[in-house]
């Protein structure tokens, strides 16, 4: 009788081991979100293969540019060669035809020199091999040493630095605007400002962010003593947080209407109103108040993150080939304009 009771309560104590270890496996995968929200890594509150199936395209796109052969582009060339901005964007072996191809064939040629990094060369895309495992834990060290390979071989190439992942979509024209009244000698840097972890913020690493010459200078050197080299998976916030040990300012990419130009989602998630989950951490990390809808984002935007390879090519069109007929810019920063006429 006692064996027989021993073996109900083995039997039974499998079945609940097996139960319990199934409902765990299903919370890990259907709440991912919930899971890395606990865990404050602003990245794992949008899963990039769950909430945003990317789709795939075979080979690049190429657009039919000689329909705005006409179009008075004197002003973005005039910037162009005033505002030289160095592009390098993260990628990998394994994303270098799902991801990275379409970046180079959309908003990358608007860049004064564009670099992909990733972990090993491939001399026919091409790429720079930074000789750094792949997975985010190391995604610190690749931005240490990718940011050490622009300063060793590209430095006196532009004026300003730009680091990006592979699912951001760059408005690079309108980056230059952002950028035309600061001067790169000054120790500064742009982007989407969050506020834990680092006293004056940091920037967000999808959203991209922008470095002036002379931040760039500032990081590669403190890296270069051993005395920036923090052990995290967020490498927005370890980069944020040696550029404020250097005196590097954060500054502030809003327009002059207070309305943000950096987006660290995809511009459905602004653009419409509690398309975010209140409790989502996105709300809890941004520096400025946040404003849903179409006040959401600036005219002059200039990224959004998480953009599939579809997304890339729709952006790229409604960007530089759409035109309403019968309306001019209903934008124009009296500012720029007045820097504009100065110089």
């Amino acid at each position: 009788m006692a064996e027989q009771r021993s073996a109900i309560s083995v039997v039974m104590f499998l079945c609940g081991a097996g139960l319990g270890f199934i409902s765990c496996y299903v919370l890990i995968n259907v709440n991912g979100t919930m899971l890395m929200q606990f865990l404050n890594d602003p990245r794992g509150a949008v899963n990039d293969s769950d909430n945003h199936q990317h789709r795939d395209l075979e080979g690049m796109m190429t657009f039919n540019i000689s329909q705005h052969s006409d179009e008075n582009r004197s002003l973005a060339d005039d910037l162009y060669k005033r505002v030289r901005i160095l592009c390098w964007v993260m990628t990998g072996p394994q994303n270098l035809k799902k991801k990275a191809i379409h970046v180079k064939a959309t908003w990358a040629k608007k860049c004064n020199s564009v670099l992909f990094m990733s972990s090993k060369e491939d001399k026919d895309f091409p790429t720079v091999g930074l000789d750094v495992k792949e997975g985010r834990h190391h995604l610190n060290r690749k931005t240490i040493k990718a940011f050490q390979y622009v300063f060793d071989h590209h430095l006196n190439e532009a004026d300003w630095f730009l680091k990006a992942d592979d699912d951001t979509y760059l408005i690079v024209d309108n980056l230059r605007w952002l950028l035309l009244t600061y001067s790169p000698d000054q120790p500064i840097f742009f982007g989407r400002k969050f506020k834990p972890f680092v006293k004056q913020g940091f920037m967000s690493g999808g959203a991209g962010y922008v470095l002036s010459k002379e931040a760039v200078k500032r990081y590669v050197d403190i890296c270069k003593t051993g005395e920036c080299s923090y052990s995290t998976a967020q490498e927005d916030v370890a980069i944020s947080k040696c550029l404020e040990g250097v005196n590097v300012k954060a500054g502030d990419s809003r327009d002059t209407n207070k309305r943000e130009t950096f987006h660290p989602l995809p511009p459905e998630h602004h653009l419409i109103k509690h398309y975010i989950p209140r409790s989502s951490w996105y709300r809890q990390y941004c520096f400025y108040p946040i404003t849903e809808g179409p006040g959401c984002c600036s005219d002059l935007t200039v990224s959004f993150h998480y953009v599939d390879t579809v997304n890339m090519y729709l952006l790229e069109y409604l960007t530089y080939y759409l035109r309403p007929y019968g309306y001019k810019y209903r934008y124009y920063p009296e500012s720029a304009a007045k820097e504009l006429k100065q110089t």
